[in-house]
């Protein structure tokens, strides 16, 4: 397929693509990382081995409590006090509170115009609920998908293997009419690479989830940029 209106569904990463995942996590572990005195990146990267490390783990453990697991793990690699149970649990808790990026909810509300919208996350649907309902503004999606119904994390294929089955069985899209839509390359694009699905990568100069070499179909600064590129496609088309 040459073109991105040839596609019939997009599959999303939220929390990194539509949700500002590194802003939020980053709010959340202020009350450590001021202490410690760390930069942005090193905070990050940090986290980030601390999350895949537990997501390999636990696969089967909800985001949230996951989040409040790792939390008393990284003070204790500052070398910091342990933090209270109230106060690793606050953190867990802040997923759906994290904001969505300021282009995210008019360009859902343009690509679903001319695709369905499907959620492939690795978050638990509690916490995407209030994501949903809060930052996100209710924009309707026609499934969604989180590690707690699958049973594992991404980049796990599993993942990916169960959304295909499910748009297949529920909408009829087959896997060449999917297009998976992200910013990380680590939980998206090269395991939607060995798949064989098509990728669109929303680069938005993040931290985390990064690799050496990166893969992808299409690139785009923003999900804003993306829409835009749609709307002129569909636009060529009529004329």
């Amino acid at each position: 397929m040459s073109k991105l209106t040839d596609f019939k569904l997009l599959s999303f990463d939220v929390y990194g693509t539509l949700i500002d995942w590194e802003a939020g996590v980053l709010e959340g572990l202020k009350p450590l990382t001021n202490k410690a005195g760390l930069t942005r990146k090193q905070a990050l990267e940090l986290y980030f081995e601390f999350e895949s490390t537990e997501q390999g783990k636990t696969p089967d453990k909800l985001y949230s409590e996951l989040l409040t697991a790792i939390y008393p793990q990284y003070a204790a690699r500052l070398g910091l006090p342990a933090p209270s149970d109230e106060e690793s649990k606050a953190f867990g808790q802040s997923v759906g509170k994290w904001p969505a990026f300021p282009d995210t909810v008019d360009a859902l509300k343009r690509l679903g115009k001319q695709y369905r919208l499907v959620v492939l996350s690795n978050v638990d649907k509690e916490s995407f609920k209030g994501s949903n309902a809060g930052p996100l503004q209710g924009v309707k999606f026609d499934r969604i998908i989180t590690a707690e119904e699958v049973g594992s994390y991404k980049p796990d294929r599993r993942n990916f293997e169960y959304m295909l089955r499910a748009v297949k069985e529920e909408f009829g899209v087959e896997k060449h009419e999917v297009l998976q839509t992200a910013q990380s390359q680590f939980h998206d694009h090269h395991p939607a690479r060995e798949m064989g699905i098509k990728s669109s990568w929303i680069e938005r100069g993040g931290t985390m989830g990064n690799r050496d070499s990166a893969v992808y179909d299409w690139k785009f600064k923003t999900l804003g940029d993306m829409a835009d590129a749609v709307e002129e496609e569909l636009k060529g088309k009529k004329d």
